[in-house]
């Protein structure tokens, strides 16, 4: 496998973060039969869903009876009792490939789409831990970052505070992978988004000629 050229002026490190969750933990904790649940989504306030409705992590409710709720994460469905809990994996891409040519530069710039609705020009960068965010395209999503947890990253101007937030979905063309960790960059550090080492591990990237291709691993 042939990597792709590092983005060198802003290669980022994560220091002192912990390991990106990938799975997810939903609880039932009440119901209002045929009409809705109270779920607790990765250990977040309860918050209630209608039936036929989906939560930002990709919890969706299915149906809902006296004492039970059958949900549906990426297809599959589950049914959880009053007080059960399900955990889950959700690092699934959803299609098998993408590829991508690269620029007069050498570098491999995607346009991926993030929470299922904001475009966001990506670059594909393997000396990056994670994917990370400019803060202006943040403001511009409408990503509450400042609510996430702080973190620090070293870049070649020194160890810098970012914010760590989870996005729902990062998608490129028909590959998607959801409840994905990132961190938000402030000020003008950071002149593109990077796709991250978080997201890249989870396929093989082969390179021929000009053209990048990720396959899904898992």
């Amino acid at each position: 496998m042939t990597r792709p050229a590092k983005f060198k002026p802003f290669v980022l490190f994560l220091l002192a973060l912990p390991c990106c969750a990938f799975a997810l933990d939903v609880s039932l904790i009440g119901v209002f039969p045929g009409k809705g649940a109270v779920l607790v989504i990765d250990g977040s306030a309860p918050k209630s869903i209608k039936i036929g409705q989906k939560s930002p992590e990709g919890v969706s409710l299915v149906s809902v009876e006296k004492e039970t709720a059958v949900i549906e994460i990426e297809g599959r469905k589950k049914t959880l009792k009053i007080g059960q809990h399900h955990r889950t994996d959700t690092s699934s891409a959803r299609g098998s490939t993408f590829s991508v040519s690269a620029n007069n530069r050498g570098q491999f710039i995607a346009a991926g789409i993030v929470n299922e609705k904001n475009e966001l020009r990506m670059l594909i960068d393997t000396g990056a831990s994670a994917v990370s965010i400019p803060e202006k395209d943040a403001q511009r999503m409408g990503l509450d970052y400042k609510a996430g947890a702080p973190g620090a990253v070293s870049t070649a101007n020194g160890v810098i505070q970012v914010w760590r937030v989870k996005l729902a979905s990062v998608k490129l063309g028909d590959v998607s992978v959801n409840n994905i960790d990132a961190v938000v960059i402030p000020g003008d550090g950071l002149p593109i988004a990077l796709l991250g080492m978080n997201f890249l591990d989870r396929f093989e990237m082969n390179r021929e000629g000009g053209t990048m291709t990720l396959r899904k691993r898992f």
